[in-house]
């Protein structure tokens, strides 16, 4: 498949799979677009296949994410892959220099899902947050144009990817629930005497908003973190990861406002607030190109 094709084909992925990263996506400059669909179609497959979904919905067998990672370093060093996600990755690989370490560590994340593996510290929740989204961050950085081997702003762009990490576990804590897993630490847990099974009975309401309070200060300690690198992005990378972070900012921050109604059905940002945030993004985006 030709490069053309292959964007197209990312293109749909992130329409229907991600709402909020389209939204910020079109703010890149059109190579960095591109490039930042590239990558999320790979994501989107890794995760819909460890997840057994279809860009985040439904439900169907899982992949094995040993054959995943196999899969995906064929297609990263020899260019070998027949799905379309894999052949993304790899041409966007021929195009950025993403370290291989980066691509497996978002793959880690996978085999800690598959194991079973929770939390049992706030430590290893931000480790996990790192595997599935800090890691992606980096990527991201260096799609949008910082040295590999900038480690200082790698890590302000992971601390990006664990603030939206954080927002979702909070979005998603009844889902997950109802799927088994659990991303609250076993100390937070035992803190306030609840078990993982009872987590969503009435009794324990006032408990679980506490947690999810204590999950969306994260999310702002991490924003915080990732806005300290602004400044070693270009513009448009800048007014896009304002937008984004506001945006995925806001569904974190909506949770703990709605207390305990946040799980009664899927918090999400309209188009119009999405819009707004393109204001303060902007003038972010100018003032960090200043210093």
């Amino acid at each position: 498949m030709n490069r053309a094709a292959l964007v197209v084909g990312a293109r749909d992925a992130i329409q229907q799979g991600s709402k909020s990263f389209r939204a910020a996506s079109r703010l890149f400059d059109p190579v960095t677009r591109e490039r930042a669909w590239l990558l999320y179609c790979w994501c989107r497959h890794c995760d819909d296949l460890c997840d057994g979904q279809t860009y985040g919905f439904g439900a169907g067998p899982r992949c094995d994410v040993a054959v995943l990672r196999a899969k995906t370093l064929a297609a990263v060093r020899a260019g070998d892959a027949t799905e379309l996600p894999l052949q993304a990755l790899a041409q966007l690989v021929s195009e950025c220099p993403i370290p291989q370490r980066l691509i497996e560590d978002h793959l880690e994340g996978f085999f800690l899902d598959q194991r079973g593996w929770e939390p049992q510290t706030e430590e290893d929740l931000i480790r996990y947050c790192y595997h599935v989204a800090g890691a992606v961050g980096c990527m991201m950085a260096i799609v949008m144009g910082v040295p590999a081997e900038d480690t200082e702003t790698l890590e302000r762009a992971a601390d990006l990817g664990i603030a939206f990490q954080l927002s979702n576990i909070a979005r998603d804590l009844r889902e997950d629930h109802e799927s088994g897993r659990c991303y609250l630490p076993r100390q937070w847990l035992d803190e306030f005497g609840v078990e993982r099974a009872s987590l969503f009975e009435p009794a324990n309401r006032k408990v679980l908003q506490t947690l999810a309070d204590r999950l969306v200060a994260n999310v702002e300690l991490y924003e915080d973190s990732a806005r300290r690198g602004l400044d070693r992005l270009g513009f448009r990378s800048r007014l896009a990861v304002g937008t984004a972070l506001r945006i995925y900012g806001a569904i974190g921050r909506r949770v703990a406002r709605l207390g305990p109604a946040a799980w009664d059905e899927r918090v999400s940002v309209g188009k119009l607030r999405k819009l707004a945030y393109l204001v303060p993004s902007f003038a972010e985006a100018t003032l960090a190109g200043r210093r």
